[in-house]
């Protein structure tokens, strides 16, 4: 049987739900900062690399469920992954022409913003106070970056008879 396609919808969904399982995939107490986006981090590839099929409805899909699974406030994750999906499109044409280091900072910059808004969102919703570590997430995912998006190349290249 052939493997499908990179950029089929399929494997798009089954690399966004395994993205989906590590982000709730449970930890010790204490290493939960320590844990990449990864849903943010697969989003984006997928809005760089397949805009015409991944984009704001899929954030807002992956947002509820991820909201569902946490038990979060129905629509938090969902608001923040669709504005994560909606900067995607915004910087895709500047995005394509950069480096992976320069992608890895853009990286950077769009986890953190949405980590911010998030943290703002929490403090709004309850007691919460904010602590710099919630950048760290943020800052593995653009350590990651260039990792992913070869492990994902080298994919892409393989000849479907493999």
């Amino acid at each position: 049987m052939a493997a499908p396609s990179p950029a089929s919808l399929p494997w798009i969904w089954l690399t966004l739900l395994l993205a989906l399982c590590l982000q709730v995939m449970p930890l010790a107490d204490g290493w939960q900062i320590w844990r990449p986006d990864w849903l943010g981090l697969m989003l984006i590839y997928w809005c760089m690399k397949a805009p015409q099929r991944v984009g704001v409805f899929h954030g807002f899909v992956l947002g509820i469920l991820l909201d569902l699974i946490e038990g979060a406030p129905l629509g938090q994750n969902a608001l923040l992954l669709s504005l994560l999906a909606f900067l995607c499109a915004l910087v895709y044409p500047r995005f394509r022409a950069y480096s992976l280091l320069q992608q890895a900072v853009l990286i950077l910059v769009l986890l953190g913003t949405v980590q911010l808004v998030e943290q703002w969102l929490r403090t709004l919703l309850g007691p919460f106070s904010i602590h710099l570590s919630f950048l760290l997430p943020s800052l593995i995912g653009a350590v990651l970056w260039p990792w992913l998006t070869t492990l994902f190349r080298v994919f892409r290249r393989r000849p479907a008879g493999d």
